[in-house]
């Protein structure tokens, strides 16, 4: 039988979200409900809110999530109910030419649920990033659902669904990054902050946090910057290299994507060096960037789609090293709030009051 549950939505673009009573229905094949314990605030939620995504309203908004499974659909084999799992955005297909390479992070076939969620009057949902979690309960492809240890908090463990996992992956997957590495991170809100706990957790020997906010410059030391830059203050170029005996860092992360953030990053890297872009820039922005420059520094210039993850490899061993005490996800919550605080939520996000808000059940 279908379910009744609360969910908050985006009705049209820029107005409040609303908590309202949202329709789940029985999954299908290949489908599982997830009962939802914990879901972060993401500045992709707010992007959907704002209508900068798409204008597929209204939005399930929500889908940085943990919780258990429910109930699953005919052929899913891989999760059962009780099942602790991390909600992925991105489900590989198996079947695409990515896949078929043995590339399957790259994916170009990546499904969501079928079925869709509704309003009470049958007004058809459109999940955040196929999730949409800020709901009692989701409907998701069960491919989404990614089995971790059950002792984990879901408050911590749900953020690897989305911003950690692209911060993390875009230093340790997409970069490169290894013992020894000079690293800078453009950027320290969550994701900075999360590719900066990979470069330390790689073995990196100095890792440079930068960004304009002193506030999250301080923040940034608790995941392993070695040396903070204000970038306000001080050219950030010059103080990259001076801090990396006149070379440059071999690996750099911008967490911003803006083509003047992504223009300091390529001019901050060490010969050879990688340059990763994991912020998400605005679609209508350009770069220009002197191509001699760019034969003549060799290296990578590279993108990150979600920190080039397989969430089934990456989410149960980053919840291991959380458990050890090696990785400090408990770090990036700085509220647990309801779920009529999404709002607020927003607010404090826009003002860099806080890393990661997460709405617990």
């Amino acid at each position: 039988m279908p379910q009744t549950v609360k969910g908050v939505i985006a009705r049209s673009a820029k107005a409040p979200v609303e908590v309202v009573d949202i329709v789940i229905p029985d999954p299908g094949p290949g489908e599982a409900v997830v009962a939802i314990q914990a879901c972060g605030v993401c500045h992709t939620d707010l992007h959907y809110r704002e209508g900068g995504i798409n204008d597929d309203f209204p939005f399930l908004l929500g889908h940085e999530a943990a919780g258990v499974v429910e109930a699953v659909g005919e052929g899913v084999t891989h999760v059962q109910p009780g099942d602790f799992v991390v909600l992925n955005w991105r489900a590989v297909c198996g079947e695409c030419r990515a896949c078929r390479k043995g590339k399957p992070w790259y994916c170009f076939a990546t499904h969501n649920a079928t079925q869709k969620m509704t309003l009470t009057d049958g007004t058809e949902l459109s999940p955040a990033l196929g999730i949409g979690a800020f709901a009692d309960k989701t409907l998701v492809a069960a491919g989404q659902c990614t089995k971790v240890d059950p002792d984990a908090d879901p408050a911590a463990a749900g953020l690897l669904g989305c911003g950690i996992m692209a911060g993390f992956g875009a230093m340790v997957n997409t970069g490169g990054v290894t013992r020894g590495d000079s690293a800078a991170v453009i950027g320290c809100g969550g994701v900075g902050d999360a590719a900066i706990a990979g470069a330390q957790l790689a073995g990196a020997s100095t890792i440079i946090a930068i960004d304009i906010d002193d506030r999250k410059l301080d923040q940034a030391k608790r995941f392993g910057a070695t040396h903070t830059v204000n970038s306000a203050q001080q050219d950030p170029v010059a103080a990259v290299q001076e801090l990396t005996g006149g070379n440059g860092a071999d690996v750099v992360v911008d967490a911003v994507g803006r083509p003047e953030t992504y223009r300091q990053a390529f001019e901050m890297r060490d010969l050879a060096g990688t340059v990763v872009l994991v912020g998400v820039p605005n679609p209508t922005a350009t770069v220009e960037l002197p191509l001699a420059e760019v034969f003549g520094r060799g290296g990578a210039l590279k993108s990150s789609w979600y920190g080039d993850c397989l969430p089934e490899r990456d989410f149960p061993m980053l919840v291991d090293l959380y458990r050890q005490g090696r990785f400090d996800l408990d770090g990036f919550v700085s509220e647990r709030i309801g779920l009529g605080d999404v709002e607020a939520a927003f607010d404090k996000m826009n003002a860099g009051d806080v890393l990661r808000s997460v709405v617990v059940w």
